[in-house]
């Protein structure tokens, strides 16, 4: 099932790097940018995930929180945003309930991994209101960062 502008974003529950658990629900009163990614340590991924890091100040001006979610395990996780310097939350959905529910997984990606996320970009609001949301068929593609920012003001 797609999301849809203007539909409540589905609640999750997700562990971050330092293995504390973010719940949708305790964000509700602060915009949340949700940046779904197939891979940590590829080239694509880091470059999405470093050009967020490099304009994390145009999404604290804006009240936004930011996190970044994959299929990876929380431990490479935490190694990419480590070497990455990312300053900002990175969630891991290894059983890839939470990618599915925003429908945002391949069926079959590289290698015949299934259920990897796609480059998917959601804005929630203060309420929980999807505000924007693009999922990328090509993982070779970026989301539209001024939709993104457009959404966020």
């Amino acid at each position: 099932m797609a999301i849809q502008v203007g539909q409540t974003a589905p609640e999750f529950s997700l562990f971050n790097t330092n293995k504390e658990q973010v719940a949708l629900s305790s964000l509700r009163g602060q915009k949340v940018v949700l940046l779904f990614f197939p891979a940590a340590f590829t080239g694509v991924c880091t470059k999405e995930l470093c050009s967020v890091r490099d304009g994390i100040t145009d999404y604290n001006n804006v009240n936004a929180r930011v996190f970044g979610i994959s299929t990876d395990t929380v431990f490479s996780l935490g190694k990419f945003k480590e070497e990455q310097n990312l300053n900002f939350d990175l969630l891991s959905d290894y059983n890839k309930d939470v990618t599915a529910l925003y429908g945002a997984s391949y069926e079959t990606f590289v290698l015949g991994m299934t259920g990897t996320a796609k480059r998917s970009a959601f804005v929630i609001d203060e309420n929980g209101v999807i505000k924007y949301a693009e999922v990328l068929e090509s993982a070779g593609d970026l989301p539209n960062f001024e939709n993104i920012m457009s959404a966020l003001k």
